[in-house]
């Protein structure tokens, strides 16, 4: 091939790298305004799409982007039953168990002061939504 081919098919394949880059590069921003705890791209499961949980006065919802489309699993905070966290060498692992029995939600590699933080408002807003029975909290209620 000459070297007038080579401009163009370099050009390309830069083009097409650099497009891959910004796509898993934007589907790892955090996907809502908030609390939002990303896993580490370094952790088992989170390389191409990293997990996102975000933690609101009112539920939790674990967020998993996907090549095309997502998955969103989101649980009230009165359905909250338990949270456990499992510190390893590097990252922690979230367990969020509900009070319907079915299978916990787990969260893999997020880093350690991350799972203390997601546990901290969820225990938090938990006392909040049972010491006012069940109201949403004074911040998320509309004026009209």
């Amino acid at each position: 091939m000459t070297e007038g081919v080579w401009i163009p098919l370099a050009g390309a394949l830069a083009a097409a790298i650099v497009a891959l880059v910004v796509f898993f590069w934007r589907k790892g921003q955090p996907f809502a305004e908030g609390d939002v705890f990303r896993a580490s791209r370094w952790s088992r499961g989170n390389r191409w799409f990293p997990t996102q949980v975000s933690v609101t006065p009112t539920a939790v919802v674990h967020y998993t982007p996907e090549l095309v489309g997502r998955k969103e699993h989101s649980i009230h905070m009165a359905h909250v039953a338990s949270v456990s966290i499992d510190t390893n060498l590097f990252f922690s692992n979230v367990l969020i168990e509900t009070t319907g029995g079915t299978t916990p939600v787990a969260c893999h590699g997020h880093r350690q002061a991350d799972a203390i933080r997601m546990k901290q408002l969820i225990e938090q807003y938990q006392t909040q939504y049972y010491r006012s029975a069940g109201a949403p909290p004074a911040a998320e209620v509309s004026r009209g």
